[in-house]
């Protein structure tokens, strides 16, 4: 199908653009609430979308499932990321640790939903790493990330985070394979409101500023993000093996580092290209498809 050649290319663009809109909303307003008010918006219009088309929606034990697998799919993964960085984290060390979900998912992967990698596909994750250590390298090297010790809580809560969107892909795979994704995506919001909710009642006064920008931004969070990036990494769980989804979380930072040359000026850096090149590799060599083995199995 067209849409599976062309998703994976798509998808990267939407959800790169996450880290620019990030930069801005946090101006705005404080990371649960802006995530909140997206949540809201965000269910609603998958909702409309289900009314709309008449979807069927699950029973009760699968809508538990896609609440359950929202809570980490969204909830503890933009909430813990985006409070981690507005918390000191740096840019840099924060998308290596980003760039450790498709390790985590390729080693989980055999004990939660069965998947085998072969040998030149795990050579193509460690390749992936390698290229984004070498993108991110300068900014490891700023003097803003020389004392680390302070961010020890918010470097934390960043990994967990990573942690946490593993899980939930890998619980996605195993649990959520059949059903319309409408429903499941507007019961994935709630799961991510349950948590998102009560984390902004104690630990925010709801500031958001309404500002023509901060308007802007959720506006591109609920259609560009969560419809049309969720949507899609939904679709290729399901379509595709989920260590060949995750991998291409790897071409996020080099992406947005291109956005952000081209929105802010900002210098695209020798290792920026080198570790793009390095990058892409991984990623092909990730998504090889996998070698029918025996030769019988091909003549039957």
């Amino acid at each position: 199908m067209l849409l599976d050649r062309i998703a994976p290319a798509i998808f990267v663009l939407l959800w790169s653009t996450g880290w620019v809109v990030a930069k801005y909303a946090a101006i705005h307003s404080e990371p649960f609430t802006f995530l909140a008010v997206r949540y809201v918006l965000s269910a609603l219009a998958f909702l409309g979308l289900c009314l709309a088309m008449r979807a069927v929606w699950p029973d009760r034990a699968v809508a538990f499932k896609a609440v359950y697998s929202g809570m980490f799919l969204h909830a503890f993964y933009l909430g813990g990321l985006w409070w981690a960085i507005a918390n000191g984290v740096p840019a840099g060390v924060s998308g290596i640790i980003a760039a450790l979900q498709p390790l985590l998912t390729a080693m989980a992967a055999p004990h939660l939903v069965g998947e085998r990698l072969q040998g030149v596909q795990r050579f193509g994750l460690l390749l992936g790493f390698m290229g984004i250590a070498i993108a991110v390298s300068p900014k490891l090297l700023d003097p803003a990330t020389a004392d680390l010790a302070h961010a020890a809580v918010p470097l934390s809560i960043n990994l967990i985070a990573m942690c946490s969107v593993t899980y939930g892909t890998l619980y996605q795979k195993k649990h959520l394979q059949t059903g319309n994704l409408l429903p499941i995506a507007t019961l994935q919001y709630i799961g991510a409101l349950i948590v998102t909710v009560p984390l902004m009642l104690a630990f925010e006064g709801m500031h958001f500023d309404g500002s023509a920008q901060a308007i802007a931004a959720l506006i591109w969070s609920v259609f560009g993000l969560s419809m049309g990036g969720v949507g899609l990494l939904l679709y290729l769980i399901r379509r595709g093996q989920v260590s060949r989804a995750a991998s291409l979380i790897y071409m996020m930072p080099p992406t947005v580092a291109l956005e952000a040359y081209i929105a802010f000026g900002e210098p695209l850096t020798l290792p920026l290209i080198l570790g793009t090149i390095v990058v892409v590799t991984g990623v092909y060599l990730t998504n090889k498809p996998a070698r029918v083995a025996p030769l019988l199995e091909q003549l039957q």
